[in-house]
């Protein structure tokens, strides 16, 4: 006999999580399904023990621009404490203990396995089978996207997991990707004395921002001694002798002592029966409307969704359904217009909204705009590493910002500004009569509003 509950949760990553627990607190009965950790990838592999490891390696750099202005410093790299505080703060060691009794303290019935849907409202889990009157929530993230290269499975390659639980680091590393996890992971690791060869197959890195974006980003990787190379692909893939050559595409090889695989993320859909609910199994992730529904009864969030693989899209997406499955009169609908997004490099690149290229190529009548950091008071005040800049993307017929970039010192913070102006619509008018603190990194808006 299928156990009777309100709702199923199968993927407790941060959005399964938060949705799963604030059901349940509402009174519903909940099952959440999840055989990997919960919390998922961020508090263990992702966001938050990667951020570690960068504000490690930023301490080294601004320990190194002290030279010329504060006197002279020197400092020596060591992994050991980075390591020890990731495995003791961040991770328990990898053990998500007080992430299940924080769950199953809200009232979450918890399940380490993973769950198969056999028909409308109905899901099997470790022998049992559930049936659920209001509906099933699909949160179960992606994984990483290895790349089919001549001989690169069966490697003892690195995705971010291993990257992450690496208590030593090697001397040299290949990065396949010049995405925004490829680039914080080898920005670090070259701080902390890294050889590191980045290699991108799109003709710049950071390919969906900005181009001013990943020229920045290029240069002063750079000047991390980190090498790039930029528009080939890895053909082959050899490890020998303790380690890897990649050929390339244009006939050179890379070699390194280790290989961080950094190409993308695809859905985690195998064995979730999504074609018993009507759900195309051919789409590269699952659709959803501005409910976060993606069938009768189901609802599907987070990364799955391909809206964005953010933490932060997750948590919205948990709260639009959430809404939505206690039927809220006031349930708020999805809209992704003003997508924020932050690459963690040094400087930080954060954007929000759409780049010049997306906007024209949706038709609008696109206005742009930039000033330079450097240039600005506090970027000239700040000195060593204040390389940066903003750029604003304006819809000229509607006079609204409908994207921007903040790369900088606290470029994701400076960005928070800017998503206001995009999810609200302010007016551009509105903007450059604005009063914008002085000297600060955030008044740099206010030069590149006076080029409009």
């Amino acid at each position: 006999m299928a156990e009777q509950v309100d709702v199923v949760v199968i993927g407790l990553g941060v959005g399964g999580e938060e949705a799963a627990g604030r059901l349940a607190q509402a009174g519903l009965s909940v099952v959440g399904l999840d055989p990997r950790l919960v919390g998922g990838e961020c508090p263990y592999w992702g966001c938050i023990p990667s951020k570690m490891m960068i504000r490690a390696g930023n301490l080294i750099a601004e320990t190194r621009r002290v030279d010329g202005m504060a006197g002279t410093a020197t400092v020596e790299p060591d992994w050991a404490p980075v390591a020890k505080r990731i495995r003791e703060e961040a991770t328990d060691t990898w053990n998500d203990q007080v992430a299940v009794d924080r769950l199953v303290g809200k009232g979450v019935t918890f399940l380490r396995e993973a769950g198969t849907i056999t028909g409308p409202g109905k899901v099997s889990a470790g022998g049992r089978e559930f049936e659920a009157s209001r509906g099933i929530i699909v949160a179960t993230g992606t994984v990483p996207a290895i790349p089919p290269i001549d001989g690169l499975a069966g490697t003892p390659y690195w995705t971010n997991h291993e990257a992450i639980e690496a208590d030593t680091l090697p001397a040299s590393i290949i990065v396949l990707g010049g995405g925004a996890i490829g680039l914080e992971l080898a920005q670090v690791f070259a701080r902390f004395g890294v050889a590191v060869t980045v290699v991108e197959a799109a003709d710049r890195v950071l390919a969906m921002e900005e181009p001013e974006s990943s020229d920045l980003a290029r240069e002063v990787l750079e000047k991390d001694g980190i090498t790039f190379r930029i528009g080939v692909s890895a053909k082959a893939v050899d490890h020998a002798g303790g380690s890897f050559t990649v050929t390339l595409d244009d006939g050179d090889s890379v070699s390194a002592e280790k290989l961080l695989v950094a190409t993308g993320r695809r859905v985690n859909g195998e064995g979730l029966g999504l074609d018993a609910v009507g759900i195309d199994l051919s789409k590269r992730h699952i659709e959803v409307d501005e409910h976060v529904r993606a069938a009768g009864k189901v609802w599907a969030i987070g990364d799955v969704t391909g809206v964005g693989a953010f933490t932060h899209t997750a948590m919205y997406q948990a709260n639009v359904a959430v809404f939505d499955i206690l039927g809220s009169g006031d349930a708020p609908l999805a809209s992704y217009h003003a997508m924020p997004r932050v690459t963690f490099t040094d400087p930080e690149i954060g954007a929000v909204g759409l780049t010049e290229k997306h906007a024209r190529e949706q038709g609008l009548d696109v206005k742009t705009a930039m000033s330079q950091i450097p240039s600005s008071s506090r970027g000239w005040i700040h000195k060593a590493g204040n390389e940066g800049f903003i750029k604003l993307v304006v819809d000229n017929s509607r006079g609204v910002l409908v994207g921007a970039t903040s790369a900088g010192p606290t470029g994701g913070e400076v960005l928070g500004a800017l998503a206001v102006a995009v999810h609200a619509a302010v007016p551009v008018n509105s903007l450059q009569q604005m009063i914008y603190a002085y000297p600060t990194f955030h008044r740099a808006i206010g030069d590149a509003l006076r080029e409009l």
